[in-house]
């Protein structure tokens, strides 16, 4: 069964899951040729046992439009997390989360899976987009950031701060990144 790569950003109001809540999250499932298979965004309502984090409040204060938007349509982690963890388990092959940062966003999904779906159907594990341009730069992992990228890697995708926006943009990158380790690997593909 073939991988299916599925970018996620998620929007929180805090640095962690459980002291504070994750607002939404976007997922877009890619086949290592950038074909789209499917997305799933919901937003949802905050935990009731958490608070925002005054740092991160006060940057969602320079995001208003955003903030609005994962506002909007509000759903319980309970009905949502479980509506996700089957529409993974229904993509055309194995999913494997990817994120930019991974470290971050897999936290929230995973712990949020764990905690309103029972499960996991990415296993515990997570790719992450910086780690594999920094390979491909041949530099530091702290410069692996999108200004000291080439400009080929990017299709001209918004990056709004709406989690199903930034999902797209962000698995349009790895899959340009995934094309060209494999041309390095095998040389450039040859269009006819």
């Amino acid at each position: 069964m073939a991988e299916v790569y599925v970018s996620t950003d998620v929007e929180a109001d805090g640095p962690i899951p459980g002291p504070h809540s994750m607002l939404s999250f976007g997922s877009a499932a890619y086949l290592a040729d950038k074909t789209l298979v499917g997305t799933f965004s919901a937003n949802l309502e905050q935990l009731p046992e958490a608070r925002p984090h005054p740092q991160t409040m006060a940057w969602w204060e320079s995001q208003p439009d955003a903030w609005v938007a994962c506002r909007e349509n509000v759903q319980a982690p309970a009905v949502a997390l479980p509506a996700y963890a089957r529409w993974l388990k229904e993509l055309p092959g194995r999913p494997v989360f990817v994120g930019y940062p991974a470290a971050y966003d897999f936290l929230f999904v995973y712990w949020y899976l764990i905690r309103f779906a029972g499960e996991s159907p990415f296993s515990h594990s997570a790719l992450d987009i910086k780690t594999l341009a920094m390979t491909l730069l041949g530099g530091e992992y702290r410069a692996a950031v999108k200004r000291n990228m080439p400009k080929r890697w990017f299709d001209p995708l918004p990056h709004t701060h709406r989690a199903l926006d930034d999902a797209l943009e962000q698995g349009a990158l790895f899959c340009n990144l995934l094309r060209e380790a494999e041309e390095l690997r095998t040389g450039p593909r040859r269009t006819q």
